[in-house]
């Protein structure tokens, strides 16, 4: 039995979107969903408790940068992420694949891993398939990821064909070493840069393995937002309809909607929160930047029709007062804010669905939030 299912309720009458539930150890959580990025076991300034109230269902957390600290043993000897960490609901943990590539300036990629170094110390280090499935195991979380390769989109096509081969290989190898299927699901990374038949032949690969979910990675990293849909579009239709689709990295507003259209149930992405540490809000009306100096004497909310703690309680001018003081009150509300923001619009997205009416929502959002004008906020 796998410990991580995908129960479908309902298909969108008009486009690929998927009603659905996932089921895990910790929780069951509608979907589609958004998945805050809690990298090194928290969501940045902002609790558990809080998290919940907003309506999080699972979290994802970082592989890499907590086997760096506090160390898995450390996380391990707590009871796992979930005690250490005091979150009762599901969580995903990556496999670290992703930082060795995009944090490490030196690194050697060879059939049993990949040498590279510490981004912090310096300091010599290994991560090889097996490696990341037994930190991942030692973390504990509902759902862990396979250790893979993320080629650059717009990499030649001999070395992608090279790179997913190798994947394949290290994903049968993190099968073979997964200690607790009946715990925890290990999920399938799908690469294939910007290739549609690399990608269609990964996925291909991967199914065959009867991973319990399917992610999709190497999107979002500089190709356009039309280069990615045009991979969704072909590759998703690939993935078991049974199980789980994941799109990793992703959660800009309109990325998020259609991903959705395209058949994703799961996204993560660190935007929300990191975009709030310098002012940035995603608001119904499209994106405000609330250290602006147009907002010093503005005392309605940062979005008047938004119900998430900041806005029923601070304005705007309060908010910018504490950004430009530097008060760390103030990253707190603009991070409570967009991680509201995005769970709201997801539950949104669900009602959208289940009224064969998403196609109409995109459309409705897209002209409040500003999309189809000239300048439409890019995130």
């Amino acid at each position: 039995m796998s410990a991580v299912s995908y129960e479908l309720i309902k298909e969108e009458k008009h486009t690929g979107a998927r009603l659905g539930i996932l089921h895990t150890p910790h929780g069951s959580f509608d979907t589609p969903m958004y998945m805050p990025v809690g990298t090194l076991a928290t969501v940045k300034s902002l609790s558990p408790e809080e998290l919940k109230d907003m309506g999080a269902g699972v979290i994802l957390s970082n592989t890499y940068h907590l086997w760096l600290r506090p160390g898995e043993e450390i996380v391990e000897e707590a009871g796992g992420l979930h005690q250490f960490m005091n979150w009762d609901q599901g969580i995903l943990t990556d496999s670290g694949g992703f930082q060795v590539f995009s944090l490490s300036k030196i690194r050697d990629i060879e059939e049993e891993g990949v040498h590279f170094r510490n981004h912090i110390s310096g300091e010599k280090l290994f991560l090889s398939p097996e490696k990341a499935i037994q930190i991942q195991n030692a973390l504990g979380a509902d759902i862990i990821m396979s250790f893979d390769e993320c080629p650059d989109f717009h990499q030649s096509y001999d070395y992608v064909q090279d790179s997913i081969a190798r994947t394949t290989r290290w994903a049968e190898r993190g099968l073979k070493a997964h200690q607790k299927p009946e715990q925890q699901s290990l999920f399938g990374i799908c690469q294939g840069a910007g290739y549609r038949d690399l990608r269609i032949q990964h996925a291909r690969d991967l199914v065959s393995l009867d991973f319990p979910g399917y992610s999709i990675g190497g999107l979002s990293v500089g190709e356009t937002k039309e280069q990615m849909n045009e991979v969704l579009e072909y590759l998703v239709p690939e993935l078991p309809s049974h199980k789980p689709r994941y799109l990793m990295g992703v959660g800009s507003p309109d990325a998020l909607i259609d991903g959705v259209i395209r058949g994703v149930d799961m996204f993560d992405c660190v935007l929300a929160t990191r975009i709030a540490r310098n002012g940035t809000c995603m608001t119904s009306q499209g994106r405000l930047v609330v250290k602006n100096a147009k907002y010093a004497r503005d005392f309605q909310p940062i979005d008047p029709k938004c119900e998430c703690y900041t806005c029923k309680h601070y304005s705007r001018a309060y908010v910018r007062h504490l950004m430009k003081s530097d008060e760390t009150f103030g990253l707190r509300l603009t991070s409570i804010h967009n991680t509201f923001f995005l769970l709201d619009l997801m539950r949104n997205v669900r009602q959208a669905i289940l009224d064969d009416q998403l196609l109409e929502y995109r459309q409705a959002f897209r002209e409040e939030y500003g999309y189809n004008q000239p300048d439409a906020p890019a995130f």
